[in-house]
C-alpha cells in the first residue's frame, strides 16, 4: 500500500506543478510530450493524474486527525 501512496503523490505533484505551467505560462507540459491535449496518451496521464487525487482523500484523515499527547 506504501507503494501506491508514493504513486499517487508523485502523480499529483506532476499535475501540479503542470498546472503550475499552465497558470504562469500557458505551457501545457503533458500535452507538450505526448501531442496535444486531445492525443489518447495525455488524456491516459490527465486520466491516471485525476485517479490519483480521488484516491488522495483518504489522505485527509491522515492530516486532519489530532494527535494524543502521550
Amino acid at each position: 500500500m506504501k507503494t501506491l501512496n508514493v504513486v499517487a503523490l508523485t502523480l499529483l505533484i506532476v499535475g501540479g506543478l503542470n498546472w503550475l505551467l499552465i497558470g504562469l505560462f500557458q505551457y501545457d507540459l503533458v500535452a507538450s510530450i505526448f501531442g496535444g491535449q486531445d492525443a489518447t496518451l495525455s488524456r491516459v496521464i490527465y486520466t491516471i493524474v485525476g485517479i490519483c487525487a480521488i484516491y488522495a482523500f483518504k489522505f485527509f484523515n491522515d492530516v486532519t486527525e489530532d494527535e494524543v499527547a502521550r
